[in-house]
């Protein structure tokens, strides 16, 4: 389990693997938390707008529940938690911050069933992918008035990006406590072992099937290239890799797939020439999320898609060095899929619960220097520096937090050069997306078991599927 502050970026793997139990589990009864509205005013998304603009004012006194607390077993996390806490009530000492340990932050069944019992804590934590769900069970407040230059400070240099995930109708919902973007992840040692150069990774397809190649070829079980197909793992990385190349997986309307296409089957014929004709994937497959890290840790596996947390996930659970590995763009680099975890404040509570949100969010997660963006606190307490995650920033406060970041690392800030150096603009998950992958799984999980698959007749499938899909929102 790895954090940047205490965000727990595992949380997002498991919501691709838990859908099922989701959607069966919707009627548990919640085991979340709601207070009382214990302030003035009929619910955020009711007061004055020129009021809700104003700051809280440093007298007003609320209590927030708010989960996502670091776990006891979290030693350092859940320090700085308390240490945030202190400095908050420093600026507002009537704001009573009540934390919730919710370990893992968010589980499927869990969240769907607090929604549908109206018990998430005043302040809850929900994936990006999440926001449909919560709007369909009326969970959020509409917080588009009380977000501004002064309530959120480094507002003017966020990523446009980042925070339009979390709007609808041109309504704010949410504000965002970390984000990531997908890469290609390399072995470096298994690089230089094969003759390629670590500090120019592959750029497009054909570079990575070469890679692979001579990584393959180093013998011993060794993999020159890694995919999943088991778990919705296999379609979210078919998403990512169609993004890569400029292609979409659903129109413009969302109302139909548009992946059932040349590019499409370009992918799909790469990955079959990969594990067939060259056998640079390894024999084993039907892979989810955690086996191609193990490989990886292993010094087994030469390359696969992910996002820079993998690495943290690596050292801390499989034992591996952080100076090990790498980060490139996703090859193609057109677009590359996009998600994080953010938190919403329920709807109806007070306004000044509502600033009081705002105001903790802001300090914890929003404010450079600050929080999670506390950097040399974070390295002096132990904990990993150097990822290029979370990247909220643009401007000079990107600036700022770069060097401050690189100040305090951990890891080999260089690594990742490539990374960093060429930013891939992010898109969304497409809708229905657990639902999308799932269907995309067994198109890849055909390619990559069956040296007979038929690209053409499996994407054909897969877009009637999904169209059905689409059609049923």
């Amino acid at each position: 389990m790895t954090r940047s502050g205490m965000i727990r970026p595992r949380d997002r793997r498991r919501h691709a693997a838990a859908l099922a139990s989701a959607l069966a589990l919707a009627a548990l009864a919640a085991c979340g938390t709601s207070s009382s509205d214990d302030g003035g005013g009929g619910g955020g998304d009711a007061v004055d707008a020129a009021e809700a603009a104003a700051p809280l004012d440093p007298a007003a006194k609320v209590s927030l529940t708010i989960d996502c607390m670091p776990p006891a077993t979290e030693k350092a996390e859940l320090r700085q938690w308390k240490e945030d806490v202190e400095k908050f009530n420093e600026k507002y000492p009537n704001v009573t911050i009540e934390g919730k340990q919710t370990d893992p932050c968010l589980e499927p069944p869990r969240f769907t069933a607090m929604l549908k019992a109206k018990s998430q804590p005043d302040v809850f934590y929900t994936y990006f992918t999440d926001l449909q769900q919560v709007l369909d069970n009326d969970g959020a407040t509409d917080i588009s008035a009380y977000v501004n230059d002064r309530t959120v400070p480094a507002l003017k240099d966020m990523d446009p990006g980042v925070l339009d995930v979390l709007k609808r109708d041109g309504k704010l919902y949410g504000l965002p406590c970390s984000n990531y973007t997908m890469g290609l992840l390399i072995n470096r040692p298994l690089f230089e072992k094969a003759g390629l150069d670590p500090d120019r990774p592959p750029a497009t397809w054909p570079e990575v099937r070469a890679a692979a190649k001579r990584i393959a070829a180093l013998g011993d079980g060794t993999a020159g290239f890694g995919e999943y197909s088991a778990g919705n793992n296999g379609g979210w990385h078919y998403t990512a890799t169609t993004y890569g190349l400029g292609g979409d997986i659903v129109d413009e309307r969302g109302t139909g797939a548009a992946f059932d296409d040349a590019r499409g089957r370009r992918i799909l014929d790469n990955l079959k020439a990969m594990r067939w004709d060259d056998d640079s994937m390894g024999r084993t497959q039907l892979l989810k999320w955690g086996d191609l890290q193990k490989q990886m840790a292993a010094g087994k596996l030469g390359m696969f898609l992910a996002a820079p947390d993998d690495i943290t996930y690596m050292v801390q659970n499989l034992g591996a060095k952080y100076e090990d590995y790498g980060m490139a763009p996703i090859p193609g680099q057109r677009a590359t899929l996009f998600g994080g975890n953010d938190y919403m404040i329920k709807k109806g509570i007070s306004s000044d619960k509502v600033k009081a949100a705002v105001a903790w969010i802001t300090f914890k997660f929003l404010t450079p220097g600050k929080g999670q963006f506390d950097w040399a606190r974070t390295k002096a307490d132990g904990l990993p520096v150097g990822l290029p995650q979370p990247a909220f920033w643009t401007g000079a406060t990107k600036s700022a937090d770069d060097k401050a970041r690189a100040a305090s690392s951990t890891m080999p800030v260089a690594n990742f050069r490539a990374f960093t150096a060429h930013p891939v603009q992010g898109r969304h998950e497409p809708p229905k997306a657990q639902e999308i992958y799932k269907v995309l799984d067994t198109v890849m999980s055909a390619v990559l078991t069956n040296e007979d698959a038929d690209t053409g007749k499996l994407l054909d499938t897969a877009r009637r599927q999904v169209d059905q899909i689409l059609a049923n929102q």
